[in-house]
């Protein structure tokens, strides 16, 4: 497996300079900034996640500021009390994005981070607290008791909020064959486990978060 002084000099050398690599590095908090963010911050964010997927992330973007005005900053404790009634006043709102599936899942998600949120004193300390060594069992998590967190949308997610990790675009699993990492794309167990180590040798030798290691993965890739 390349060392990651090798993959970071490909980037570099692609776009031309290390503060042009740096430019490109996305925003990570710290576990303190995580477990100080209140829970409407982490259902807002998964909410615009959610409908960001399949759609211009430019264009919810947008319209965001109206759905945090009309949905109480969304704040839990009253947006899991949204009835049918409220949700079918929401899709006659022009300026929210009117997705009767998506809108739907805000009181259920919102219920489901509260209970989490009690369980471990603030959502933000939960992800906090998770491991870095297993993110594949966190975006498992998230996907097992949240709405439409399938797929990417639990790493997109967790990178919105700020969480720590990696993501598995194509580019970033194109990159990682390339540096022997793995063989080919990573469905099984073992080939998982594999990313992970990976993940985890790299950020030993490198220093810098996983967010950053698979971002600079995927800019070796043409």
């Amino acid at each position: 497996m390349l060392a990651f002084n090798v993959i970071e000099d490909r980037a570099v050398a692609r776009l031309g300079s290390l503060e042009a690599l740096q430019g490109l590095m996305p925003a990570v908090r710290s576990e303190s900034e995580l477990i100080a963010l209140p829970d409407r911050y982490f259902l807002s964010v998964m909410t615009r996640r959610i409908f960001q997927a399949g759609m211009r992330h430019s264009v919810i973007n947008d319209r965001w500021p109206v759905f945090e005005e009309w949905f109480w900053s969304f704040e839990p404790e009253k947006l899991m009390l949204l009835s049918e009634e409220q949700l079918e006043k929401a899709m006659q709102n022009p300026a929210l994005i009117r997705h009767w599936g998506k809108l739907r899942t805000i009181p259920t998600n919102a219920a489901r981070m509260l209970d989490i949120s009690r369980e471990n004193d603030g959502f933000g300390r939960f992800l906090a607290s998770w491991p870095d060594a297993d993110l594949f069992g966190l975006w498992a998590y998230l996907k097992k008791h949240f709405e439409r967190m399938g797929g990417h949308s639990g790493a997109r997610f967790l990178r919105l909020a700020g969480r720590d990790t990696f993501q598995l675009t194509d580019d970033v699993i194109t990159a990682l064959i390339a540096s022997d990492a793995i063989d080919d794309k990573p469905t099984r167990k073992a080939d998982r486990e594999r990313v992970n180590a990976a993940f985890m040798e790299w950020q030993a030798q490198s220093g810098r978060p996983l967010a950053h290691i698979s971002r600079i993965l995927s800019l070796t890739v043409n």
